[in-house]
């Protein structure tokens, strides 16, 4: 799609090796990895309270859904 392939890649890693230095390289990923986990998590929570409301808004009598609205 974007024509990213191992020598590419190769490349960036060396230039962020050689922006971030070795030792702060581990850190960076360990937050983006803990950054990309929390946003999965709050987006499967979002997902799982939106369907719970349709499917309580689907057993219920559409006389009191008018009425709430």
């Amino acid at each position: 799609m974007y024509g990213i392939g191992i020598p590419e890649l190769i490349v960036v890693l060396a230039l962020a090796l050689l922006v971030f230095g070795g030792e702060k390289l581990p850190e960076l990923g360990r937050g983006l990895g803990k950054a990309i986990k929390e946003l999965k998590a709050a987006s499967k929570e979002l997902t799982s309270r939106e369907s719970s409301s349709l499917d309580r808004q689907s057993t219920t009598d559409p006389e009191e859904v008018r009425k709430r609205s």
